[in-house]
């Protein structure tokens, strides 16, 4: 390849290495990533590169370009290489040391403000936050309630506090802990959590892009509901009467979950689907 080249030549260059690489997510994303990490290097957006495709672009950009083409074909998550993901209409700092917030968690906030629709106040907690999606989510949703989220990674929770600060939403509060740990003592109207739910036998752990997240976020190292079920069982005790528990989990998880949450004491149980029709999330209510 040459070493410089307009922005036409470069994308087209970019989505044909990677369909050679087995583009992760097919075609139509190569071509949609490939726009993306050009217009992420050049400080641009992907209209203004399709309006401007003879643009010259200089050796140094082009070099950037490519490095990032050649480790997204590996397979390394586009937020990764970006360094931000979108959710729930926020801009998201992330690193290899958080999960990529995913659309289908976008559920539990969607269900969290219609099951508290006219609460001007109330506690929430977010059980490993991760990156804060869905506590800052909230935040931004509704300014009254106080909310704070939880995670056992000290690394995780320095880039939910940054980004807190840099959506100005800094009244999030955030705690270092393991699940209950940092909510010894104190009850909430909702509490939330997309938890490591992956089995550890699940071969896309082995795969692109799981096996470049970090593991501990991803599986409990065994069946895949050991924190499901820890989670469930301590809730009541940091929920008010009437509060809610909700919980992100795998599709074929959802009846063990509703299950767990029966037995546990809660009522009014039930699944909801994503998009793609999975029972990826289960509520109760703490009778």
């Amino acid at each position: 390849m040459s070493s410089s080249c307009n922005v036409g030549t470069a994308l087209a260059q970019a989505l044909q290495r990677l369909k050679a690489g087995g583009a992760p997510e097919g075609a139509a994303s190569a071509e949609l990533d490939a726009g993306l990490l050009l217009a992420h290097v050049l400080g641009s957006t992907r209209a203004q590169l399709i309006a401007h495709a003879e643009r010259t672009i200089d050796a140094a950009a082009l070099e950037r370009f490519r490095a990032l083409i050649e480790r997204r074909a590996r397979g390394e998550p586009l937020a990764y290489l970006t360094g931000y993901r979108e959710f729930w209409s926020l801009r998201l700092s992330v690193s290899p040391a958080v999960l990529v917030p995913r659309p289908e968690t976008e559920l539990l906030v969607e269900r969290a403000l219609v099951l508290n629709p006219a609460a001007r106040t109330a506690r929430v907690a977010d059980l490993g936050t991760g990156c804060g999606a869905i506590a800052l989510a909230l935040a931004s949703e509704r300014p009254g309630w106080h909310v704070i989220g939880t995670d056992v990674s000290a690394a995780a929770l320095a880039i939910a506090r940054s980004n807190a600060a840099a959506l100005g939403l800094e009244r999030v509060e955030f705690r270092h802990g393991s699940w209950y740990q940092p909510l010894v003592g104190e009850r909430y109207q909702v509490l939330l959590s997309n938890p490591p739910y992956v089995a550890a036998d699940d071969a896309a752990l082995g795969m692109p892009p799981l096996v470049l997240e970090p593991r501990a976020a991803l599986t409990d190292g065994a069946d895949g509901l050991t924190h499901l079920r820890a989670i469930a069982r301590g809730a009541p005790a940091h929920l008010y009467p009437g509060g809610w528990l909700l919980l992100e989990h795998a599709a074929a998880q959802a009846a063990e979950v509703r299950r767990e949450l029966v037995a546990a004491g809660f009522g009014s149980v039930r699944s909801h689907r994503d998009l793609a029709g999975h029972e990826r999330m289960t509520e109760g209510l703490n009778d």
